[in-house]
Formats: C-alpha cells, structure tokens, sequence
C-alpha cells in the first residue's frame, strides 16, 4: 500500500514520475472505486476508509471534494466519461460509434460499482440525482442530440420518442454481466436491429 510517507501532506521522499499531488488523486480514485466494488457499496465508502485505503491523510481529499457524494460521483466520472461526439453524417454511423464507446466501458469492477449506486438509489437519493446530472445526462445528450438530427434529416420516423430509443440503444450492454463477452459483431448488429424498428419507412 502507498503510505503518507510517499504522497501524503508535506511528505518527504517524492519518487520520479507524475507528480505528488496527480499520484495521491489517482490513488483516492482507485481506493474509491475498490470500496464502492465491495459488498457494502456505497456504505462502505468514507472518507476515512478512502485516506486509510489510499495512503493519505483526510485533508487531501478534502482539498478536492468537499463530501462523500462529490467523491464517489467524482470517481465514478473516471469510469464513465464523456461519450465521444459522432461525426454526424448519418443515424446508422453515429449509433455506431455511440455503440463502440458503450461496449468499451465493460468491466467487471466497474460493473459492481455502478450497479452498488443504482441499487443504493432509494438510500441515497442525492448521491443518485448527483451522478445523473453530472455523469449521465451530459452522455444521454450526446445521444438525444444524434436522435433528433436524425429525425430533422428524414432519417428516423418523426413521431420518434427519444427517450424510448435512448433506453433501447443503452439497455442491450447494460443487461449483459460485465464478464459475459460480447459477440463479434454485436454493436452492429444491435444498431442495425434498433434501426429497423426507428427508420422512416422508405428512408
């Protein structure tokens, strides 16, 4: 384990490579996320479990989130980051690349992180709203935004509901385990199958 000695407050001995301060972050994060992967979830995450976990001192964390919500939320951000832009040149290829970036994010521990806060919702409502609103709605947004171009090009049915369809792209990754390989072929085949049912008919 990383000791204070090494990247804690005012600590001597600092070793090569990034800096102190980039390498106790990290550690926070990674310490973080282990807990929340654990069997208490989201319980089992404290402020003082993170800084014994990860080798610092309570004052470090504090320094860059100010509670246990903004942590985790924090942490959970490095796992599920921006989705990338499409190019925007049609429905088919931009459902793709959303699709891509979806099957990519697929881990075992990060798995259980997210299912720990889905499932802790009803305990901890703003711990839940907070990670909807920081980490999910900027990402179903990308999402909207391909819909509706796609609808405005005369690609998609126009009494599309987006909504409806954004759950439908997510959910065919969403309710595969983590450890369960996706198949060769798999995103297209579930852009290609969405399609058929959203497509303007003769478009």
């Amino acid at each position: 384990m990383t000791t204070e000695s090494t990247m804690g407050d005012g600590a001597p001995g600092r070793t090569p490579g990034r800096p102190r301060s980039e390498r106790a972050e990290q550690a926070i994060i990674e310490a973080t996320i282990d807990l929340l992967a654990e069997e208490s979830g989201v319980a089992g995450v404290t402020i003082e479990a993170v800084a014994a976990r990860a080798g610092v001192g309570k004052t470090t964390i504090y320094r860059r989130w100010p509670n246990k919500e903004a942590l985790i939320v924090g942490a959970l951000a490095t796992l599920k980051g921006p989705l990338p832009e499409p190019p925007g040149r049609s429905v088919r290829e931009d459902l793709l690349v959303l699709g891509e970036a979806l099957a990519a994010e697929r881990h075992a521990k990060h798995g259980r992180c997210f299912f720990n806060v889905l499932g802790g919702a009803e305990k901890h409502p703003e711990l839940y709203a907070r990670y909807r609103q920081d980490v999910i709605e900027p990402r179903r947004e990308v999402m909207r935004r391909v819909l509706r171009r796609g609808v405005e090009r005369g690609e998609l049915r126009p009494d599309l509901d987006v909504e409806v369809v954004m759950t439908l792209l997510v959910g065919p990754f969403a309710m595969r385990g983590p450890r369960e390989a996706l198949a060769p072929g798999f995103v297209e085949s579930a852009v290609d199958t969405l399609l058929r049912g959203i497509a303007r008919s003769g478009g």
